[in-house]
């Protein structure tokens, strides 16, 4: 899948790449770089981001209802606004403040 010029696959290195408002519903990311990336409105329902190194990312206003999460990197992303329920697994590490419970990213 290409999406703005970027191939979207699992183990794909999308560092700083430029994916705000990208529709990537129900894409396959597991295990791929994402460091430093802007997903900021990005659809991103039910898409496979296990095991992603997202450390950095805007994920601002984003959309991860239903994703799979499990063993992902949100160090330092920004979650503002972000809509993440029904997650399929929960990242390793998170923003302070953020958590994970009952399968939703939860700011407190």
């Amino acid at each position: 899948m290409e999406v703005n010029g970027y191939t979207i696959e699992p183990n794909a290195d999308l560092s700083g790449a430029n994916l705000s408002g990208a529709d990537l519903r129900n894409a396959n990311l597991a295990n791929s770089m994402l460091v430093d990336s802007n997903l900021s409105g990005a659809k991103l329902w039910r898409s496979n981001m296990s095991v992603a190194n997202l450390r950095g990312a805007n994920l601002s206003g984003a959309n991860l209802n239903h994703a799979k999460l499990r063993g992902a990197d949100f160090s330092n992303v920004n979650l503002s606004d972000v809509r993440a329920n029904n997650l399929k697994g929960c990242p390793t590490s998170l923003p302070v403040r953020w958590v994970c419970e009952n399968s939703s990213l939860i700011q407190r």
